[in-house]
């Protein structure tokens, strides 16, 4: 587990947000991203009888059906205890295998970091 506050500033703030998604919306998930410009996009799981879509995957479609050309940072806040490896494939898709994808329990403490790769 890491110790939210040494983590940058930045990343503590998508964390935060994928927090509020998840329990605003009562979603099973909430993910945050942010992209070369320091944009973020929020968005919780997706589960339509047609359609389903991770928190994760949500939030890296709206940061592309945004524009976004890449990014810098995901968070995930989830029971998991990790990013699955969809999740990771669609942020490495738009960020690069690099990327950072931070991995929150519903209590917005992170458990730790793993990379797109």
């Amino acid at each position: 587990m890491t110790d939210n506050s040494a983590l940058d500033p930045e990343d503590r703030k998508i964390v935060t947000l994928a927090r509020s998604a998840r329990a605003r919306n009562g979603v099973p998930e909430g993910a945050a991203v942010r992209d070369d410009t320091g944009r973020t996009y929020v968005a919780g799981t997706v589960a339509l009888d047609s359609l389903k879509l991770s928190a994760l995957q949500t939030a890296v479609a709206m940061a592309v059906a945004s524009g976004a050309k890449s990014l810098e940072a995901a968070a995930v806040v989830t029971e998991a205890e990790s990013a699955s490896d969809a999740d990771r494939a669609a942020v490495r898709d738009l960020g690069g295998p690099g990327t950072p994808v931070l991995v929150a329990g519903p209590d917005g403490s992170v458990r730790g970091t793993v990379t797109a790769g």
